[in-house]
């Protein structure tokens, strides 16, 4: 067998494999989203059945009952304030710390994304009482500002990474027309980082969004605070021998998320693509 015969069945080989693997993970998806259509006594008689007739009384029953419209608030004003904070300081840190290269700079770049290798279990109780302490918690706008913490060592990891690829000679261009380190990256050197920018935003939306444990820490005690997915378990809780509702609940809390990743996933690719093409 030739070496062009050979690539080509590894290269089938391959999307038959990830093609599986993508359907175990999907199909539970799949049925969760289908069986969101029927009513109780559908998924009960076969839950792998195609709905009957497609019906959506459970979609505005659980919309009323979970108040799915303030839970859909509080969600975005959480991820807005997070992905705002991680996306400035992780990508004016990646910056300074690119264009200021020294000894200390190196010990700055190690101690913010050391973080990385920390679980958040071991760190949990003392920081729901730290935050306690200074009034963070219990509050939408607090638990956005905790996501800055645990979101920007990843960020300024992916940033510092492409910013290795943004020539220099932009800022010293910048200098000789008298601009300020901070104009240079307003004005310069940010708009160069779109491509992964929105892939921060992206994959940072899609945690931040989902997160169930610090939710749970922080703000599970009030009404008024909770998330999707906090709600969207206590509902599932309730009517656990509801299905139709319980899993349109999960629908509900989940689909806002999977929307935004599919129509930016692209700019994943174009980040990834484009720091690798650059390096």
């Amino acid at each position: 067998m030739s070496m062009k015969k050979k690539r080509k069945l590894g290269r089938i080989v391959m999307l038959i494999c990830l093609t599986v693997i993508a359907g175990i993970y999907i199909y539970p998806v799949y049925l969760m989203f289908m069986n969101s259509f029927k009513p109780f006594g559908e998924i009960i008689a076969d839950v792998l059945a195609f709905p009957i007739k497609p019906d959506l009384s459970n979609y505005t029953y659980v919309i009323d009952k979970m108040k799915y419209l303030k839970l859909f608030r509080n969600n975005l004003i959480i991820t807005l304030i997070g992905i705002a904070g991680i996306v400035l300081f992780a990508s004016l840190a990646a910056y300074i710390l690119d264009r200021r290269r020294g000894k200390y700079s190196t010990i700055a770049y190690t101690l913010i994304i050391t973080p990385m290798l920390i679980p958040f279990q071991t760190i949990m109780i003392t920081l729901l009482k730290a935050m306690n302490i200074i009034h963070l918690s219990g509050s939408k706008i607090g638990l956005g500002i905790q996501y800055w913490g645990f979101g920007i060592p990843m960020a300024t990891f992916i940033f510092y990474n492409f910013m290795k690829t943004v020539p220099r000679e932009l800022d010293e261009s910048a200098e000789i027309d008298g601009a300020s380190t901070l104009r240079t990256y307003v004005s310069i050197i940010f708009p160069v980082l779109k491509s992964v920018t929105f892939t921060v935003i992206v994959l940072d939306v899609m945690w931040i969004w989902n997160d169930f444990l610090l939710p749970l820490l922080m703000v599970n005690s009030n009404n008024e605070t909770k998330t999707l997915v906090l709600a969207a378990y206590t509902f599932v809780g309730q009517m656990n021998t509801k299905w139709n509702y319980a899993l349109t609940a999960m629908v509900l809390a989940v689909v806002p998320s999977i929307i935004v990743f599919i129509f930016l996933q692209k700019y994943i690719v174009d980040g990834v693509v484009a720091g690798a093409v650059k390096g």
